[in-house]
């Protein structure tokens, strides 16, 4: 029965595509999709599903009922997000997107297909399905809050026993599948910071408080947070990514503004690096007669795989590309809200190769000529239905 699932979803795989380039031309950003999940929806309709919309907000849930559940049955949840990112496309491809400054370079268009066309299989076998199928089409990812939360607090995880959600991976070549264990991916917050001083003639500076010196001197202390205050054996990144004082090269200027971004996995080194960012924006300010306020954003989470689904990841991956393209990789210092549904039931998150030279797939995730080698979607789907008939046939 598996193996005609799959034989199924390689005869959706034009579909799959046009689905893809479609999203890829009209992509909508974060917490503004309209025609997007109204897509989504209509296409789960289609296939017979019970389907939610604007869950948590703009979110898509689908409901598959098998037929030979039973009362103590199992349901399991398959996951893809839908938004994309305020980047300007710069491929020169057919399915170019056509909205300006706006662009589906994370792959998340390629997610939705995979599982649209999941969802489009199992539909077919849904009499043999002896437990339920939750597809999960969530908005938002890209921009903290997120719709993971929100789409949770809406209910969408209820009665559900697992989840599994993908992520395409450049890094990877097409047909090689990553899982990691434990940690996987990192929880991340924001910060800005405003110093305030007394502005003045730059051929006076003993007439003012120098807020860019003071910030100059901030960005070299914070650095001291990871050097030599969190354990060497606790993964853990700060990184002050802008700095913006004065306009005029004779003025001193009276405000300095940085923003940055904190990464880590260890709760407690999250809440150790927030203390240490306000106690040396503190100190570093009074010291010169300055005034520092401090923001934090509150961003992801950190994804943790659960074991179980782990091997049960690289189980079906064994059988759709090989033992040999299936990885165990380290854990990465990015962000994703997936997190917030492994909180609530056992799950894990994979990746899946989209890399290919030949096809100038080559381009990390968020850049203008990002692009994946779409064959990964058939991969991304199989492993889908392998992981939904373990659980359900």
């Amino acid at each position: 029965m598996l193996a005609a699932m799959c034989r199924e979803l390689e005869t959706l795989y034009p579909e799959m595509v046009r689905i893809r380039r479609d999203l890829h031309m009209y992509p909508e950003l974060s917490l503004q999709e309209v025609n997007t999940p109204q897509k989504v929806a209509d296409y789960l309709e289609n296939l017979g599903l019970e389907v939610r919309t604007g869950v948590g907000g703009r979110g898509v849930v689908g409901l598959l009922r098998g037929g030979a559940a039973e009362k103590e049955s199992r349901t399991i949840a398959l996951r893809a997000d839908f938004d994309a990112l305020p980047i300007q496309d710069e491929k020169e491809v057919p399915y170019k997107s056509k909205i300006p400054g706006v662009m589906h370079a994370c792959g998340h268009d390629l997610h939705t297909a995979s599982l649209l066309g999941a969802a489009h299989v199992l539909s077919k076998v849904r009499d043999k399905l002896r437990g339920n199928v939750v597809f999960l089409h969530q908005f938002g990812e890209e921009k903290p809050p997120g719709g993971a939360k929100a789409m949770i607090e809406d209910g969408c995880l209820d009665g559900v026993d697992v989840i599994y959600g993908a992520h395409v991976w450049p890094a990877l070549s097409v047909g090689e599948v990553a899982v990691t264990e434990g940690y996987a991916m990192a929880a991340g917050d924001l910060f800005e910071i405003e110093i305030k001083g007394r502005g003045g003639h730059g051929a006076q500076p003993h007439l003012t408080v120098d807020t860019l010196v003071v910030g100059c001197q901030l960005v070299l202390n914070l650095q001291q947070i990871v050097s030599r205050h969190v354990n060497p054996l606790e993964p853990a990144v700060l990184t002050v990514a802008s700095i913006h004082s004065g306009q005029a090269s004779n003025v001193i200027p009276d405000t300095c503004k940085l923003t940055g971004t904190i990464r880590c996995f260890n709760p407690d080194v999250r809440q150790l690096m927030h203390e240490q960012i306000a106690k040396i924006t503190k100190a570093t300010c009074e010291a010169a007669d300055a005034v520092g306020s401090l923001v934090f954003h509150k961003g992801y989470d950190a994804v943790w795989n659960h074991p179980e689904q782990v091997r049960s990841v690289e189980a079906a991956a064994m059988k759709v590309v090989g033992e040999d393209k299936v990885k165990r990789v380290e854990p990465s210092m990015t962000g994703e809200d997936f997190s917030a549904y492994l909180q609530k039931v056992p799950g894990a998150f994979f990746f899946v190769g989209v890399g290919n030279p030949e096809q100038d797939a080559i381009y990390p995730l968020h850049h203008p000529r990002f692009d994946g080698d779409e064959r990964a979607m058939l991969i991304t789907g199989k492993l889908f239905l392998h992981l939904a008939w373990k659980e359900l046939g």
